[in-house]
């Protein structure tokens, strides 16, 4: 007897499924935290004239390469941690329920994703030629990446880790704009270098919120984590610091970079991002983590989106 063919609908309900269980493993809503800080970087390379006085060139072609290569590093390093996580989380009641410990994706299935998207990254690279930078750097790049994962298993500097990780962004994308020239005259390095510097602690500081939540597993099992090591009150104290550290950066930045054009409009959204920075430690206590995510995906997504329009909007109106 045959089996009966499964009806066009119940197949198309199937396929949105799979694609919401892979953007369900990368975490791909998250990647609202690092790709705009890349677009920021991008529209200030752009605007900023070159050490040898012309400006670089808008290729789109350069727009798509930035857009693929945050996409697939992103999505590798993802999988990645998902793939030596996997028995981690599955003795973490809080992660027993992800993709690969739920039994949702194999091993296979994951290490395979990752090796495409891995690959996908070095090819997206290709796009900024003549400019060899981004090709040069892909697999460095990459393995920096892929190496958080591994980090919290000897260091408890895994969130700096991250937050260097995600810094990457702006000053990949400012080099693979401005190319070689750049990169030969070091204060042209000045403006994504601090950007990229107020991403790193920003990125820390929300980290070490975020592990709060498994402080006392860590600690059990040997993980290395700020909230382990100095307690969810010390962590956040560590946190709070890291995000002032941030502000400081990005005050800095309109100020030691003229040039980028970062004016009036940049300096009022600081003003909305340290509000905003406020409110993300005031819904989180020592002895109350219920709103973590709350303020871990809601208040970062408003800084990154806030930060990007009014960067933009000032170097386009100067």
């Amino acid at each position: 007897m045959s089996e009966p063919v499964a009806s066009p609908q119940k197949s198309r309900q199937k396929s949105r499924q799979k694609i919401g269980d892979w953007l369900g493993l990368i975490r791909f809503s998250h990647t609202i935290f690092a790709l705009p800080f890349a677009a920021l970087g991008t529209v200030m390379a752009l605007a900023t004239p070159l050490p040898s006085g012309v400006r670089p060139l808008l290729r789109l072609q350069d727009l798509l390469g930035i857009l693929l290569c945050m996409i697939f590093a992103r999505s590798a390093a993802m999988a990645f941690n998902r793939l030596v996580d996997a028995k981690i989380d599955a003795a973490n009641p809080r992660t027993a329920n992800r993709h690969l410990p739920a039994g949702v994706f194999s091993k296979g299935q994951v290490r395979n994703f990752t090796l495409l998207c891995a690959m996908g990254f070095v090819a997206s690279t290709l796009l900024f030629l003549p400019n060899p930078l981004p090709l040069w750097f892909s697999v460095p790049v990459l393995l920096f990446l892929c190496g958080y994962s591994l980090a919290k298993r000897f260091t408890s500097a895994a969130h700096l880790w991250l937050g260097l990780a995600l810094s990457l962004s702006p000053i990949c994308a400012w080099l693979a704009i401005r190319g070689p020239e750049s990169l030969w005259h070091p204060s042209d390095l000045i403006a994504p270098a601090l950007l990229a510097a107020a991403v790193a602690a920003w990125v820390t500081g929300f980290d070490i919120i975020y592990a709060c939540q498994d402080a006392d597993y860590d600690a059990e099992v040997g993980l290395h984590s700020i909230p382990a090591r100095f307690g969810v009150a010390g962590g956040l104290r560590i946190a709070r610091i890291a995000h002032l550290v941030m502000l400081g950066f990005l005050a800095a930045l309109p100020l030691a970079a003229p040039q980028t054009g970062l004016g009036w409009l940049f300096w009022t959204a600081l003003m909305v991002v340290g509000c905003l920075v406020v409110r993300q430690h005031a819904v989180v206590r020592p002895n109350d983590l219920d709103r973590v995510n709350q303020a871990f995906f809601d208040a970062n997504a408003a800084i990154s989106i806030v930060l990007l329009l009014a960067g933009t909007m000032d170097i386009r109106w100067r």
